[in-house]
């Protein structure tokens, strides 16, 4: 018989361990951690401390997460009563700025926006690009990558640019694509490709409803 016919049959025929439970008390076989021989039950218990150990750690690894999350989900709430709180587009600007570079410890931040009536009286919103418009235009989602996007760095970040390593795109919706929120960082793992997006989406949408409600109408 094949060791897999040997564990088929055995875990079809679970009686058969009461059946002989007498030659089970005889087996040794080897310790997992060493060299010497241990009865099979010892090496059941072995096995089930294993186990435990892993749910253990996998376990202070979900609360660890939990905690994190708890943070970042503060963070967030801050942030939004702040741009509830901030009455003209300047103070929104600012509120952007201070909240992503104290409490989200970002570096580097620029907003833009276009097709909109009064931003060009805000130094951060300058005039987009073609080229950030056309890749913003692009994005389903907030984007996150270690290389930044084709054409956008000079005008979003100018002289930083050449020591940035890692970026963060949030574009900026309502009824249509209007604007760009980027965070950027000269830590190449401070943005990557496999980050979660979704507390970034949150504040994409409160940033996009922030400016857009404070910008001047037609």
């Amino acid at each position: 018989m094949t060791p897999d016919a040997v564990a088929s049959y055995l875990g079809e025929h679970p009686e058969f361990f009461e059946q002989y439970a007498d030659m089970l008390a005889d087996i040794y076989i080897p310790h997992p951690h060493g060299g010497r021989a241990i009865p099979i039950s010892e090496r059941q218990i072995l096995t089930l401390r294993e186990r435990s150990k892993q749910l253990e750690a996998k376990l202070r690894e979900v609360i660890q997460f939990g905690e994190e999350n708890d943070a970042i989900g503060e963070k967030v709430h801050r942030l939004a009563l702040a741009l509830i709180g901030a009455r003209d587009l300047a103070s929104v600007i600012s509120t952007i700025h201070y909240n992503l570079r104290e409490d989200f410890a970002v570096p580097h931040i620029a907003l833009r926006a276009w097709n909109a009536p009064g931003a060009s009286v805000v130094a951060e919103l300058n005039p987009a690009s073609e080229a950030t418009r056309e890749f913003t235009a692009k994005l389903v989602s907030p984007y996150c990558s270690t290389r930044a996007a084709e054409g956008t760095s000079a005008d979003l970040f100018a002289a930083s640019a050449s020591l940035l390593k890692s970026f963060s795109y949030i574009p900026l919706r309502d009824s249509d694509t209007f604007g760009l929120l980027a965070l950027a960082s000269e830590d190449a793992e401070r943005f990557y490709p496999e980050m979660g997006t979704v507390y970034l989406k949150r504040i994409g949408d409160m940033v996009g409803a922030a400016v857009r409600r404070n910008l001047r109408p037609e």
